[in-house]
């Protein structure tokens, strides 16, 4: 199918988003994770508070080795990453229903832009301290009788929609 190795993966070009994911429990949801960013050849995946790192086998089982592609760091405390993004002039979306929210069909991207989008645990959501320090919140509109998405799902959605608009060769 003409997929590249590893090396070659960690040598291209990246689509300039990054996930934090903010204390994801499930270690199948994060294995998800890693498996959609290394197909759309993200940045990183920042993995904070709870959520589980590699190695493990329950991340494995869904990442499928995405988890040595795909560069990752752990960080105790997410709104430290969150910070320390901004710092360097990433643009922050926490990835949360909440009153201002950009609606994702709504979302406009500056392609010389770096973004990272925070998602968070299953039931919670993204902290609400993270959303507060993020630039923006973002939302996937939802017509059924739901109100939330599973957040491998969700993930696998707005990375999606990031790679429409910032597309790498």
């Amino acid at each position: 199918m003409g997929r590249m190795d590893v090396q070659s993966f960690k040598a291209a070009e990246k689509l300039p988003l990054i996930v934090v994911l903010d204390n994801v429990r499930s270690l199948h949801n994060v294995g998800s994770v890693f498996r959609t960013a290394d197909a759309f050849r993200l940045e990183a995946i920042y993995l904070c508070g709870i959520t589980a790192c590699p190695p493990s086998a329950e991340i494995h089982k869904t990442a499928l080795g995405a988890e040595d592609s795909v560069e990752w760091h752990y960080a105790a405390d997410t709104c430290d990453v969150v910070r320390s993004l901004k710092e360097q002039g990433v643009v922050v979306f926490a990835v949360e229903q909440v009153e201002g929210s950009v609606l994702l069909p709504d979302l406009e991207l500056d392609p010389s832009q770096r973004y990272a989008v925070v998602m968070g645990n299953e039931v919670k959501g993204v902290q609400q301290a993270v959303v507060d320090l993020a630039d923006y919140a973002l939302e996937i509109p939802q017509y059924g009788t739901k109100h939330s998405l599973n957040v491998s799902v969700t993930a696998g959605i707005v990375m999606w929609e990031f790679l429409k608009r910032l597309p790498i060769a």
